[in-house]
């Protein structure tokens, strides 16, 4: 093992003095899927079916992948039909080398398809920096507030916060919404931990089974006693987390990010005006929609990641105008205010620094 590694090392050292980076890579990918001179990868060796629509990839990842903190997303790169798609994922720590990614596959989503149907054994996904701050805590109990996918991150913090015995001492509640019995993901790891853990409970509502739970509401905020003293994490779409942020006002830490915005009935029509300060150009985009969509659709393609207002890549200065939170439903009219395009609405002629 010590003379493969030296070898890669001298292969390497060669490549990266001799070739540019992507040529580079190429080679050294021709000999293992894993080389590269500065790329995080992983590659896929284990795949499983875990609720519907629903897989587990267990990753083998290489010297440059950066493992984040629980409950924190990276950005993962898959090639497919020859164009390359960003999209950003929650990934669990398994051990030092391996990390699993869970994906839900979305209607008309290129990359949740391409994970849940098509991956396979042996693929290799490009990974960026990680990111994001609901990070776990040592001292507050826990309340973890959890849709559909929102689940990701919560099994990340759960693992991490019962890891030893000190954090084991810790109260983790899990409220835990899906639709049908066979969309619940992690349903066999959350019984056993609460069976061998009395300060870990869970309960799991199921919103369109013939007996109906219902959804998030003033009673589900009765369940925990002394809320004041709590620490609430919530993940879901944006109507679940704006709900919660709501019920929830009085937790002494409340955080939240949400996977995606929430259709919602829009009575602005129009057009507004968008004088873009970089680019020296002056375009118009409707009314009721993310800026980034309405700038892509005058063909202009600003530097953006997550499309959730998670990871800041699309923010730009705001130096004039007033827009609208789509996720929390917040308003901004500052001048020299950051603006996150992908979440934000323009209510007025704007002008942003792009």
């Amino acid at each position: 093992m010590l003379t493969i590694e030296k070898r890669k090392s001298l292969f390497s050292t060669l490549a990266e003095n001799i070739l540019d980076q992507n040529a580079a890579n190429f080679w050294l990918q021709k000999v293992n899927p894993l080389w590269s001179v500065h790329q995080a990868l992983g590659k896929v060796v284990q795949k499983e079916h875990t609720a519907t629509h629903t897989v587990c990839l267990t990753l083998q990842t290489n010297r440059y992948f950066n493992q984040g903190q629980a409950g924190q997303h990276h950005p993962v790169t898959v090639e497919y039909q020859g164009r390359r798609y960003e999209r950003t994922y929650s990934l669990t720590a398994l051990d030092a080398n391996h990390v699993l990614l869970t994906a839900k596959k979305v209607e008309q989503g290129i990359v949740s398809q391409y994970l849940t149907e098509q991956a396979k054994i042996g693929d290799v996904l490009e990974f960026g920096q990680p990111y994001g701050d609901m990070l776990a805590t040592d001292t507050q109990p826990i309340v973890l507030l959890a849709a559909g996918s929102g689940i990701t991150p919560m099994f990340s913090l759960i693992k991490a916060l019962t890891k030893t015995k000190k954090k084991n001492q810790q109260p983790i509640q899990l409220l835990y919404w899906v639709k049908k019995h066979t969309d619940v993901a992690f349903k066999p790891y959350f019984k056993q931990l609460a069976e061998q853990n009395s300060n870990f409970k869970f309960q799991i509502f199921y919103t369109q089974e013939e007996r109906a739970d219902s959804r998030l509401n003033e009673q589900h905020v009765n369940l925990i006693q002394n809320l004041a003293s709590h620490t609430v994490y919530a993940c879901g779409p944006s109507g679940f987390v704006t709900k919660a942020s709501t019920l929830f006002a009085d937790a002494q830490i409340f955080k939240s990010e949400a996977f995606s915005l929430t259709p919602t009935i829009s009575d602005d029509v129009g057009f507004i005006q968008v004088t873009l300060t970089k680019s020296n150009k002056s375009i118009s985009i409707p009314k009721g929609q993310s800026i980034l969509v309405g700038l892509e659709q005058q063909n202009i393609k600003p530097e953006h990641g997550c499309r959730m207002g998670i990871c800041n890549k699309c923010v730009c200065n705001k130096a004039q105008g007033a827009t609208k939170n789509l996720v929390n439903g917040s308003e901004n009219t500052e001048p020299g205010h950051p603006l996150k395009i992908c979440v934000n609405t323009a209510q007025t002629d704007l002008v942003i620094d792009l």
